[in-house]
């Protein structure tokens, strides 16, 4: 190609209308988002799912381990009032409370 077909080529490109740089700029975000997908091993047309899937899997996650520190809280809390209540039991029979 000479200079001036490579000149005018770009004169052309540069002189797009808007529709039509509008779906040359779409056409090449949805190529990008395919290569995306298909780098992230999503280009099966499951996409979508297995999105909800690993949200779900994540939110699961996250429950259960709230779900844990709840359980250790009350456990404790459970052992702690228990003790004071052994304590006081044992307290009152050592001082005569229930003769």
């Amino acid at each position: 190609m000479t200079e001036e077909s490579n000149s005018n080529q770009s004169a052309d490109i540069l002189n797009l209308r808007p529709e039509d740089l509008d779906e040359l700029l779409t056409r090449a975000a949805e190529r990008g988002a395919e290569r995306a997908l298909a780098c992230l091993g999503l280009e099966n047309g499951h996409a979508a799912r297995d999105i909800r899937d690993l949200r779900g899997l994540i939110d699961a996650w996250r429950e259960a381990r709230r779900t844990v520190w709840q359980t250790t809280v009350k456990v404790l809390t459970t052992g702690v009032l228990a003790a004071l209540l052994v304590g006081i039991a044992i307290k009152l029979r050592l001082m005569g409370g229930a003769q």
